[in-house]
């Protein structure tokens, strides 16, 4: 007798492409997105980036996620919500692209690899180690994971306008919180060898450590459009210390005004 199998249509291998947002279809709905969009990964930082804006326009999100569109100097941008993680920066990079934008600032948190780089101070990765694991999915492993030189000159400006303490330099990205960044869980396990992946990362003098840098700056060059990373400090792996020392408002503050630079063509 013969199995079903034998008459059955074979099952496509890809489904078929979609090219319209699902996470961001409000923004959708509204028009889209700006050309510059901020991307945190807490929900919450949105409404700190749109805060001092005008014409602001707030967007509540499927899983918790949150953005806003609005003006800042009269600049267009908008801000997105990541959440944690490289699989959500690619799932919610790609529908703002979908959505209109070009141009992608990961607006983050960090923890620092050197004791001189300090609680709240901003950290720019103008390229990042691919250990997020989302980017190998798309291209071998010694792809660069690069960020535009004309994002991370206009964060470097911004910075220096603002008058905040700032360092530029490699980062690193990890796809674990914990065992991924030489930490124990605190469910019980701790690796072997536990220690050895921040002494070589100091060794290579990257500065940070982080979850979704190097799947944006990888994916955006793969997509054509141009993206950087700034971060405030919240952890110093070397010294132990916890907080963010304001940098949280600083960093949302910066990256809006980075996008003034890149607006009016003067980095």
């Amino acid at each position: 007798m013969p199995s079903p199998a034998d008459h059955d249509p074979p099952l496509p291998l890809v489904e078929a492409d979609r090219a319209d947002p699902l996470l961001l279809r409000p923004v959708a709905d509204a028009g889209g997105l700006p050309r510059h969009v901020l991307l945190p990964g807490d929900p919450d930082r949105v409404e700190v980036m749109a805060s001092p804006w005008s014409d602001v326009t707030r967007f509540p999100l499927v899983r918790g996620l949150q953005a806003a569109t609005g003006r800042y100097r009269g600049q267009a941008l908008a801000a997105v919500s990541t959440g944690m993680g490289a699989p959500s920066m690619e799932f919610l990079l790609t529908e703002a692209i979908l959505c209109g934008a070009d141009t992608a600032i990961r607006v983050g948190t960090t923890g620092s690899l050197r004791e001189d780089v300090c609680n709240g101070d901003l950290v720019i990765n103008d390229a990042c180690v691919r250990m997020d694991g989302s980017s190998d999915a798309y291209v071998r492993p010694g792809f660069p994971a690069a960020a535009s030189h004309e994002v991370t000159a206009a964060l470097i400006a911004a910075c220096q306008e603002h008058g905040v303490r700032y360092h530029v330099g490699t980062g690193a990205t990890s796809a674990s919180f914990f065992v991924g960044q030489d930490r124990a869980n605190p469910a019980g396990y701790a690796p072997p060898g536990r220690g050895a992946l921040l002494e070589e990362l100091r060794a290579a003098r990257v500065l940070n450590l982080e979850m979704e840098g190097a799947t944006l700056l990888t994916l955006a060059r793969l997509f054509g459009i141009r993206a950087g990373v700034i971060s405030t400090v919240i952890a110093n792996r070397v010294t132990g210390a916890w907080g963010d020392e304001g940098g949280i408002e600083r960093v949302c503050e910066v990256a809006a005004t980075a996008v003034t630079y890149l607006n009016d063509g003067s980095s």
